[in-house]
């Protein structure tokens, strides 16, 4: 057989078998439906998922997951756990837009309350949110302010006064990893982050009002507070320019220590480095930093929504109950304890357009979900479904306790542009019912709904494999696009 051609070895599952000649150590595993693996058969996403598979000291299985599509180096939908001791540590395994995240707000705010005033809510929020490819944040930092914030991550602007401890108890690391240091980040770095602090950004970050259109798990539905027909907010950024410059440096310092560490790979793309060696030390300190500084980022916006509203709705946060339900990393590596083979081994797991799903009682779960398992926010595109999920025990077999992070693109940005305008993609998200502010005609176009794949069919098979169940669909109202 090809080794190309995946084989089917059970529901949603294939897998390519590891081939020493590729190079390969291990397997590939895809979890898919039929329609979603001839998506990721027809790029790169499976040659590029087994070019992972011969990174010295991967464990286990190479994994793509169902919105898995191709991107640098690594599929993004991919997850790769490296052996802590032996293994690697790659800045392309993680992906330019560090701790690209989303969070979910909930309201008891009714659709009825809100539609009748949709327009003025949208333009409130787009007017005090900063967004765009270049924007910057409403924040002025010093360079000492900066570092604090890349130290400190959501706990800096909780004392900032954006937003209370209780936003933090239900932050992926409590929004703040330790072992950050901004001394192993740039001064490009800073220079691109420090203006942008309390932005959105371009490309597919969005801010999107949210109506809970189906619950499909009562019980976690109500220890997360979502009820049928009421308001959400879903918030999907990450680390700006700050993030971005983070990682091109770290390539540069991977490529050019391979040599060094007498590593070949398939594709220059895959640079790594010893986990345990300085650069890839240093690499992650700097990653570290990233993550601490899209936490604040999303905390900053948080706070502008939440003012938002208080003004539209003329009442206050706490009597529109807007709780921050949880917020997941996207783009991450992190060292986690995994059972492989019967065995604890602590693996340094690669998550690149990937969302931890880590089933009940582990101890990286906040206090008040952990006997119930990890919310899962799976974001759509911006004119169809998103979901919330639940982590569940099948995640830690199968895919190193991670799921989907979203819908995955079927459509490069160019081509979108090519295919779509403005007017018929707002026409279309009107018909729906869908009022959408955007900064540029692009910002509109490339992410049209048709340029992703089905979210519904991504989280089907996440649902049926058992690695993260369904728990409540989130349809779009209004959307704000960079």
């Amino acid at each position: 057989m090809s080794s190309n051609i995946p084989k089917k070895i059970g529901e949603n599952q294939y897998q390519i078998d590891a081939d020493p000649s590729l190079g390969m150590n291990v397997p590939v595993k895809i979890y898919a439906d039929e329609p979603l693996l001839q998506k990721m058969l027809s790029d790169r996403t499976i040659m590029q998922a087994r070019n992972v598979a011969s990174i010295p000291g991967i464990v286990s299985h190479s994994v793509v997951l169902p919105d898995g599509h191709e991107g640098y180096g690594f599929p993004v939908g991919g997850v790769a756990a490296m052996d802590a001791e032996e293994g690697m540590i790659s800045p392309g395994g993680v992906g330019y837009d560090i701790n690209c995240g989303v969070r979910l707000l909930r309201s008891n705010l009714t659709e009825q309350t809100v539609r009748s005033k949709l327009k003025d809510l949208v333009n409130d929020l787009f007017s005090s949110i900063p967004s765009g490819v270049g924007s910057k944040g409403a924040v002025r930092l010093t360079n000492s302010e900066l570092d604090e914030v890349l130290v400190n991550g959501v706990n800096w602007a909780i004392d900032h006064g954006y937003g209370s401890t209780n936003d933090s108890d239900v932050c992926e690391e409590n929004g703040r990893i330790l072992n950050a240091d901004p001394n192993k980040v740039s001064d490009k770095a800073k220079k691109r982050g420090a203006p942008q602090l309390g932005s959105l950004g371009s490309g597919n970050h969005f801010l999107e009002i949210q109506k809970v259109a189906e619950i499909h798990d009562e019980e976690a539905a109500s220890r997360m507070g979502i009820k049928e027909g009421t308001i959400t907010v879903l918030i999907h950024c990450g680390s700006r320019g700050f993030g971005h410059q983070v990682c091109s440096d770290y390539l540069r310092v991977a490529e050019q220590a391979m040599e060094k560490y007498n590593i070949n790979l398939p594709d220059r793309e895959l640079a790594c480095v010893p986990n345990n060696s300085e650069e890839g030390e240093s690499y992650r300190k700097a990653m570290f930093a990233a993550l601490n500084f899209a936490w604040s980022n999303r905390q900053m916006i948080t706070h502008w929504t939440r003012k938002s509203f208080e003004r539209v709705f003329n009442q206050t946060e706490s009597d529109l109950d807007m709780k921050l339900v949880y917020d997941v990393a996207h783009n991450i590596a992190k060292v986690e304890k995994h059972k492989v083979d019967g065995q604890d081994r602590k693996l340094v797991v690669h998550r690149k357009g990937a969302t931890r799903a880590f089933p009940s009682n582990r101890d990286e779960i906040p206090s008040r979900y952990r006997d119930l398992g990890q919310p899962v926010l799976v974001p759509g595109s911006m004119g169809t479904s998103s979901w919330i999920l639940l982590g569940k025990p099948n995640s830690m077999d199968l895919s190193f306790g991670s799921t989907a992070h979203g819908a995955g693109r079927t459509m490069s940005r160019s081509k979108a542009r090519r295919n779509f305008t403005e007017d018929n993609v707002k026409k279309s998200l009107n018909d729906k019912g869908i009022f959408i502010k955007a900064l540029t005609r692009d910002g509109v176009v490339e992410e049209t709904p048709e340029a992703y794949k089905d979210v519904d069919s991504v989280v089907n098979v996440s649902h049926n494999l058992g690695i993260a169940t369904k728990v409540a669909k989130l349809i779009p109202i209004g959307v704000i696009k960079g």
